[in-house]
């Protein structure tokens, strides 16, 4: 039942990086690009957590994924609120 839920979750998250990717196409604002490349990292975290099944004792590595993943919406954000400071 896990790996059916993680492939639910990792098919959500590719089609979820698909749509900001149509967005991006669009508006060719950078926030929908790195919101894209985002939900695809977060993909493959569910993609590796899926595959391998870790034990508990290696499972905060398949973590840093997410973090990397949360971290580039992070920069997505700050770089949006940046952008629109600069130009009036």
């Amino acid at each position: 039942m896990k790996t059916f839920l993680a492939g639910a979750i990792t098919m959500a998250s590719l089609i979820v990086g698909l749509l900001f990717l149509r967005f991006f196409r669009k508006s060719r604002d950078r926030l929908f690009a790195i919101f894209a490349v985002a939900f695809w990292v977060l993909s493959l975290h569910w993609i590796g957590l899926a595959i391998a099944q870790p034990n508990d004792e290696t499972r905060h590595y398949f973590y840093l994924f997410r973090l990397a993943a949360f971290l580039l919406i992070l920069w997505a954000i700050i770089d949006k609120n940046r952008a629109s400071r600069k130009s009036p």
